[in-house]
């Protein structure tokens, strides 16, 4: 790949930064090189969506895995399949459907009668990016199944463990309005989602330039496949480089307060918003606030995580850990007005 900085400290034999100490001038500049490259190739694909592009980055950086909802046609998929081309990963689309089984996804033993035996074949599960395409159609025990794949970044087929490869990142999308045979995603599961990304209609001048790309055949059936902008190497050395991030003692309380504080809304903020609220976020929360946080810090050129990271990723991370009442669904009361409401009550270190 021309052009391209490459993020490996060849000094060390591992090939990766090591863990300790905290990040140099010249790490953060390869780091700033490197996702510049990225965000390049995804807007040369992806018409706006600048916050969708965010979260994917955030995202990955900090080893997690993001939900985005929308209705139809608003690039979720191409958005997925991009990032994936841009660092060079191995990619997988499952379309999510009410017959899907496990196996379906993360593979089964197959009798090979050649040779009088079973042999394993790994579902598409065991890729770099897996798209998961309306999770919300697929069944209950079909949901579960990603279970340990989100978590324990592995597979268990017929007894034997199959590692998931690195960099691993699930990419779920759901649809909000088809409501007819869709299976609502346990709490469990959405709390193993760092970020949950909500997609807005695109603006009017970047709905022309989707017609304008699609008229002269860069964006559509027939359009390119995308350079990778980087390696699967190196977004494991930004990775690696995102644990490195410091993040000062009044941060931590500053997210602890925040998580609490959505378990505690009537004593902060009176009885009439508790009314609203059925559970808060768990310890689950404070974890996607540390690891988010010092991802955005990388992605903004810095050694050190600030509150405004913790405030710009507020809706992300907490829009799916803040359970509603019926009584906020009567009112038509939103998740953002309440972490609106908690960070509001919460002092800014």
């Amino acid at each position: 790949m021309a052009d391209q900085t490459d993020l490996t400290d060849h000094t060390n034999p591992a090939g990766a930064a090591a863990e300790a100490g905290p990040l140099t001038s010249a790490e953060l500049a390869r780091a700033k090189a490197a996702i510049d490259r990225v965000n390049a190739t995804f807007s040369g694909r992806v018409v706006g969506q600048e916050k969708v592009r965010t979260a994917l980055l955030v995202t990955l950086l900090a080893e997690g895995h993001v939900l985005l909802e929308s209705v139809p046609g608003l690039a979720k998929t191409l958005a997925a399949s991009t990032l994936a081309q841009a660092v060079s990963a191995r990619f997988s689309r499952i379309q999510c459907t009410p017959d899907l089984l496990p196996s379906d996804i993360i593979g089964t033993q197959v009798y090979d009668p050649r040779r009088h035996e079973f042999e394993t074949q790994l579902g598409p599960v065991h890729s770099n990016f897996v798209l998961l395409d309306e999770i919300n159609r697929s069944s209950a025990k079909t949901q579960s199944a990603m279970l340990e794949a989100m978590q324990e970044r592995q597979t268990s087929i017929a007894g034997v463990i199959h590692p998931l490869p690195d960099p691993f990142m699930v990419l779920a999308t759901q649809n909000p309005i088809d409501e007819e045979g869709t299976y609502v995603l346990p709490h469990a599961q959405m709390d193993r989602f760092l970020i949950k990304e909500i997609v807005d209609y695109p603006a009017e001048a970047d709905e022309i330039q989707v017609l304008d790309r699609i008229g002269d055949g860069t964006l559509g059936q027939h359009m390119d496949k995308v350079q990778p902008a980087i390696s699967t190497t190196d977004v494991m050395d930004l990775q690696s480089m995102v644990r490195r991030v410091y993040v000062d003692p009044a941060i931590k309380r500053y997210i602890v307060a925040l998580i609490g504080a959505t378990r505690n809304i009537d004593q902060l903020l009176g009885r009439e918003l508790a009314a609203y609220v059925e559970v808060g976020a768990s310890p689950r929360g404070s974890i996607a606030f540390f690891q988010a946080a010092r991802a955005m810090a990388v992605v903004q050129g810095r050694h050190y995580v600030i509150p405004e990271d913790v405030r710009e990723l507020r809706y992300g991370i907490l829009r799916h850990r803040i359970h509603l009442s019926f009584e906020a669904l009567a009112d038509r009361v939103s998740p953002e007005t309440v972490i609106d409401a908690v960070f509001r009550a919460i002092p800014t270190p």
